[in-house]
This record gives structure tokens, C-alpha cells and sequence, in this order.
């Protein structure tokens, strides 16, 4: 059997696998003010490891891990019923095998603010040059650049997807007096609502907060990257297989496109969160990708703030709290 990491805690209630050590305060602290203590443990959930979860019907996961079918199994044989994503998305996790096997599945809420704030960031550090800004002043290059910024006020964008993310961004987008488009399968948001190419050859600025389903598995593909304006840029902070990376490299690398903030990346599984400076990264789309004046790449960290984090703890244990006590989440 798997040991528990050093950071394990042995406990009852409910376990919670892949526990960061920031989160690991907030796990004991909530738990005890909801009467609970949780069993922390930093590995994330595996095969290997979901006898540590026996006795508990409830755990929470991490969203960092794809939890495979056979980890699943494994769990419902220790007697897990339900697993609590600490996620809004749910693409980590097989749902009708999680069903088969007996296992409800549940994701949290959290401060919407903390992802649209950073993705107003991402606009307009895209839309202002400054990973080259930044790169010369490094090299004590003062020199004014040969490209001009842009104005938020004077360009179209894009939202695709209006749920609390998606609707935090348009709120912030108002003060700044610029266009706003808006595609979703519901209207939600007080804003112009277009078919989803109408959008896509209209603005200057695309960005992507819908959920990563079968449906949205690269939404934006070659054929509607093509049909984006000219210098346009593309802004991720929802998933990284919501768009095409190879058909987004080819765009900026001939120059048709204006340039890219990601967030998030396909292939990220293995490289984010951890520390790579001393090894090689294999995927190459996100070396090309980092190669660029115009791209700008982070960690998967737009949720990452001391809001959204309670918010996800207290979240996550509430709802094994709600599913030991018969409530749905």
C-alpha cells in the first residue's frame, strides 16, 4: 500500500489527495469550524493510492491530475461515493464511468474576480507589447518599440462563454469603453449575443471562459482561427484544448495573428506546477510558443489568489459535508 507523504495527516471524514501545502492550513482551519477532519495527503489520487482513502465516502481532488478509470475503480473499491473536484471544470474526470462505478462527482465555486481580473491583465499586457517591452528594459534597452499599443476603447471583444467568469470580464471590460460580443449556448449577460463566426470576425480580441466538453474540444480550430481579423489577438484562461495550439502557431508565426496570453495550454499536464528548470521539456509547441515576442504564457495560474482559494477549500469540503448529509451539490 501507498504511504502517506510526509505532510499526510490521518484523520476522519473526508480525504483530500493532491493537498498543496498552502492549502493544507485552510483544510485543517475550515474543517473545524464545518466539524470535520480531513485526511491530507500531498500526492495526488492514483491506483497506487486510493486505500488511503478507506473509510472516508468522500475525497477531494485537485484539477491538475487526470483521474483515470482505473483509479476510479479503485476508489469505489475502498468505498468512495463521491469525489469533489476542486475545479469548476470537470474534463479531469470520467463522469459516466464515475456513475457506473457508483462515485457522484461535484466541482466548486469560487471568486469569479480572481480569473477575470487576470485575464483584463492578460489583454492588456497582449495589447500593449509588454513581454518585449519588459525583455529590453531587462537588458537596459530604453528605447520606445517600433509597435504602437492599442486602446482598449478602440477595439471589439470577443467573450465566449457568459458564466461567472465569463460575465466578471464583461463587467470589467464596460469601464473601459470598448465593444463587447458575447457567444453561449444562454444569454445571461447584459450584452450583444452573436452567433459564435460572427464573433470570431469581428473582434479584435478573443477570449475563451467556456467549459471543456466534447463540444468545445478546440472551438477554436484552424478553420475559425482563419477567419479571425488580422492582427486579432487570442486570450485563454479557461482550457488549453479549448483551442488548437498547433493551428494558433502557424497564425502567429506567419503574422496573421496579433499574438496570444495563455494561461492555460494543451500538453500543460506535468509541466505546470512544477519546477522544469533543470530538465527538458518535450512539448514543443509550448517552446515555440514561448519563443515569441507576442506570446505571453503563464502557469495555469489565474485562479490562484487568496479568495478563490478558501473559497474553493471551503467549498470542496462542503460539498462532501452536503453529500453525507443527503443534499445534492
Amino acid at each position: 500500500m501507498a504511504q502517506p507523504s510526509p505532510l499526510s495527516v490521518r484523520a476522519t471524514g473526508v480525504t483530500v489527495f493532491g493537498c498543496g501545502r498552502d492549502e493544507a492550513a485552510l483544510f485543517k482551519g475550515i474543517g473545524v469550524c464545518l466539524g470535520l477532519s480531513p485526511t491530507l495527503i500531498e500526492a495526488a489520487v492514483c491506483e497506487a493510492n486510493a486505500e488511503l482513502a478507506r473509510g472516508n465516502r468522500c475525497i477531494s481532488v485537485n484539477h491538475t491530475t487526470q483521474i483515470t478509470n482505473p483509479t476510479l475503480l479503485a476508489l469505489s473499491k475502498v468505498g468512495v461515493e463521491y469525489i469533489s473536484t476542486r475545479s469548476i471544470g470537470y474534463n479531469h474526470i470520467d463522469l459516466e464511468y464515475a456513475e457506473r462505478v457508483g462515485i457522484s462527482v461535484g466541482n466548486v465555486a469560487y471568486s469569479p474576480d480572481s480569473v477575470a481580473d487576470y485575464t483584463l491583465m492578460l489583454m492588456l499586457m497582449a495589447v500593449r507589447h509588454a513581454k518585449s517591452t519588459l525583455r529590453r528594459t531587462d537588458t537596459h534597452d530604453y528605447r520606445l518599440s517600433d509597435t504602437r499599443g492599442k486602446e482598449l476603447r478602440d477595439l471589439t471583444v470577443g467573450v465566449i462563454g457568459t458564466g461567472r467568469i465569463g460575465t466578471a470580464v464583461i463587467d470589467r471590460l464596460r469601464g473601459f469603453g470598448c465593444r463587447v460580443l458575447a457567444h453561449d449556448s444562454r444569454s445571461r449577460a447584459s450584452v450583444d449575443y452573436v452567433p459564435l463566426d460572427e464573433l470570431i470576425g469581428l473582434s479584435d480580441i478573443v477570449t475563451l471562459h467556456t467549459p471543456l466538453t466534447a463540444d468545445t474540444h478546440h472551438l477554436l480550430d484552424r478553420h475559425r482561427i482563419a477567419r479571425m481579423k488580422p492582427g486579432a489577438y487570442v486570450v485563454n484562461t479557461g482550457r488549453g484544448s479549448l483551442l488548437d495550439t498547433e493551428a494558433l502557431l502557424s497564425a502567429l508565426e506567419t503574422g496573421r495573428l496579433g499574438g496570444a496570453a495563455l494561461d492555460v495550454l494543451e500538453g500543460e499536464e506535468g509541466i505546470f506546477y512544477a519546477d522544469c528548470r533543470n530538465r527538458h521539456i518535450e512539448n514543443e509547441s509550448l517552446a515555440r510558443l514561448q519563443r515569441l515576442p507576442n506570446v505571453l504564457i503563464s502557469a495555469h495560474s489565474a485562479y490562484y489568489t487568496d479568495h478563490a482559494l478558501k473559497d474553493t477549500v471551503e467549498n470542496s469540503l462542503i460539498n462532501c459535508l452536503n453529500f453525507e448529509n443527503g443534499k445534492t451539490t
